[in-house]
C-alpha cells in the first residue's frame, strides 16, 4: 500500500508542477539555512577529546597583583611553567606555545617554506594521543637536556621527503639542523582544543620541537602575550623571567583523587611563590590555582560564541516561517482535489486511507526539499570558505548532517501537512456527488 501511495504522490506532484516546486523550494531554503547554522554550531561545540575530556586539564594561575585582571588568564608565565614541569604527580604533562620557522632540507629542489611550529614537551603526544606513522617522540631526557630533534607531520614529510620514512634524516629550521625522530600520521582535531588561543579552528602544526630548546634558541612567539603590569623587555631573557603570560600548560589527571592531589600541589606551589613576593593579589593559595577540563577550557576561550547560539535560534524561526507558507500552499493544493477525494470516499476509501495518502505525498515533497536543502547548505559553506577564508573545519558539512537533514525535512513537512491533510480527509462525498 505504501508503494501505491508513493506512486499517487508522484503523479500528484507532476500534475501541479509549479505549486509542488514552490513547496519544495520553500522547504529547501528553510532547511538549507537551518542546516548551515546547525553544522557550524555542531562543529564548534564538538569535543574532540572524547571520553578523555575530563582527565585532560589545563592549569591557570592567579599570578597577577592587585587591581589587574578580573578572572584567570588562559596562559601562564615561563617561570611558572618551568617550576611546574618539575612536579612528578601528573601521568603526563606538557608546557607549550606556538612559533614559526623556515623549513628546508639538503635537497636544493625543495624550496624553504614557512611553517607553524609547536614548541612543547614529549608529554604532548601522549596527552592528546597523537598517532605516529614512523618513529616516535624524542626521549624523556631531551625535556631536560636540550637536543635538536624534531617530529614532523605526514603532509610536511610528503613535501620534504616524498612520503618515505624520514626518521634519522635532517631538516633545517631557520637554517639550524634538526634530526627527525618521528613522523605523525594525519591528525587535526577540530576544534584545536589544545591551543584555541592561536585559532580554535586552525590546522594542527606540522612541526614539533622540544620545549627545552626555547630558552637557548629564543624562538619567536606566534600567539598571545599578556601582562598585568608594565615590564621592559630588552631581550628574550627578560621575557623568560617576567610576569608575561604566553604558555599553555596541560596535565593528565585520570581520577578525581589525582585532580584533588594536583590541586593541593598547586596550592603549595602558590604558597611558595607568595613567600618569594609573587602572587600578591591577596587570594588564598587554594583560590590562586584553577584546573579546567576540556569542556571548561573550550567554554573559557569562547570557542562557541553566544552569537552562534542566537543564529541557530533565528534559523529555526526562519524555518517556522517557511512551514507556515508551506501549510498555505498545501491547503490550496489539497482543497483543489476535494472533488477527487469525494469520489474516492463514495466508492469506499476511508478517511484514514485518504489521510495516509496525503501524508505520504507531503513526505515525498519534504524529502525532495531536504536533498535540495543539503545542496544549498553545501554551497553556502563552500562559499563561506572560498570567499571569507573561514577555517575548513567550520565549512565542512559533517557526515551526520547528510542523514539528519532528510529526516528534519520530512518531519517538518509532515508537521506542516497535518492540518491540510486532516481538512481534505473530512470531505463529505455527498457534496461533490450532488454537484455532478
Amino acid at each position: 500500500m505504501f508503494i501505491y501511495y508513493v506512486d499517487l504522490a508522484w503523479r500528484s506532484i507532476k500534475k501541479t508542477p509549479i505549486l509542488s516546486l514552490l513547496m519544495v523550494l520553500a522547504i529547501s531554503v528553510g532547511i538549507g539555512i537551518t542546516i548551515t547554522t546547525l553544522n557550524v554550531y555542531s562543529m564548534m561545540s564538538f569535543n574532540p577529546a572524547g571520553d578523555r575530556a575530563e582527565q585532560l586539564n589545563t592549569v591557570q594561575l592567579w599570578s597577577q597583583g592587585p587591581d589587574s585582571w578580573d578572572e584567570f588568564n588562559s596562559l601562564i608565565t615561563f617561570q611558572d611553567a618551568m617550576n611546574l614541569r618539575k612536579g612528578e604527580l601528573p601521568k603526563s604533562q606538557a608546557a607549550m606555545f606556538r612559533s614559526g620557522m623556515a623549513v628546508q632540507t639538503d635537497d636544493p629542489e625543495v624550496l624553504p617554506m614557512l611553517q607553524g611550529v609547536r614548541v612543547t614537551d614529549r608529554g604532548f603526544f601522549s596527552l592528546f594521543e597523537v598517532p605516529f606513522l614512523y618513529g616516535n617522540v624524542w626521549d624523556k631526557s631531551v625535556d631536560e637536556q636540550a637536543a635538536y630533534q624534531v617530529v614532523i607531520g605526514r603532509k610536511l614529510n610528503q613535501k620534504l621527503f616524498g612520503g618515505e620514512n624520514s626518521v634519522g634524516k635532517t631538516v633545517y629550521l631557520n637554517r639550524k639542523p634538526f634530526q627527525v625522530v618521528g613522523v605523525i600520521a594525519d591528525w587535526n582535531p577540530q576544534p584545536k582544543y589544545y591551543d584555541p588561543t592561536s585559532g580554535a579552528f586552525a590546522s594542527a602544526e606540522q612541526v614539533y620541537i622540544p620545549f627545552s630548546l626555547a630558552a637557548h634558541e629564543e624562538f619567536p612567539v606566534w600567539g598571545n602575550v599578556s601582562g598585568w603590569k608594565y615590564e621592559r623587555l630588552d631581550n628574550y631573557q627578560d621575557r623568560l623571567v617576567s610576569e608575561k603570560v604566553w604558555l599553555e600548560y596541560w596535565v593528565d589527571l585520570p581520577s578525581a583523587e589525582d585532580r584533588a592531589a594536583y590541586k593541593n600541589f598547586l596550592a603549595q606551589y602558590v604558597e611558595q611563590q607568595k613567600e618569594l613576593g609573587r602572587f600578591t593579589d591577596g587570594k588564598s593559595p587554594s583560590e590562586s590555582a584553577q584546573l579546567s577540563d576540556v569542556d571548561a577550557w573550550l567554554e573559557k576561550n569562547h570557542v562557541v560564541p553566544e552569537d552562534n547560539k542566537i543564529l541557530v535560534g533565528l534559523s529555526i524561526l526562519f524555518l517556522s516561517v517557511c512551514l507556515v507558507n508551506i501549510l498555505g500552499l498545501m491547503l490550496t493544493k489539497f482543497l483543489k482535489r476535494a472533488p477527487e477525494v469525494g469520489v474516492r470516499r463514495a466508492i469506499g476509501a476511508s478517511r484514514g486511507q485518504i489521510f495516509s495518502q496525503y501524508m505520504v505525498e507531503v513526505g515525498v515533497i519534504g524529502l525532495l526539499g531536504g536533498f535540495l536543502g543539503l545542496a544549498w547548505a553545501w554551497g553556502a559553506l563552500y562559499s563561506l570558505s572560498a570567499r571569507f577564508g573561514v577555517a575548513e573545519g567550520l565549512t565542512h558539512l559533517s557526515l551526520s548532517m547528510w542523514f539528519i537533514t532528510p529526516g528534519i525535512a520530512v518531519g517538518t513537512a509532515m508537521l506542516a501537512g497535518l492540518y491540510p491533510a486532516w481538512v481534505v480527509c473530512r470531505t463529505k462525498p455527498s457534496v461533490y456527488l450532488k454537484s455532478q
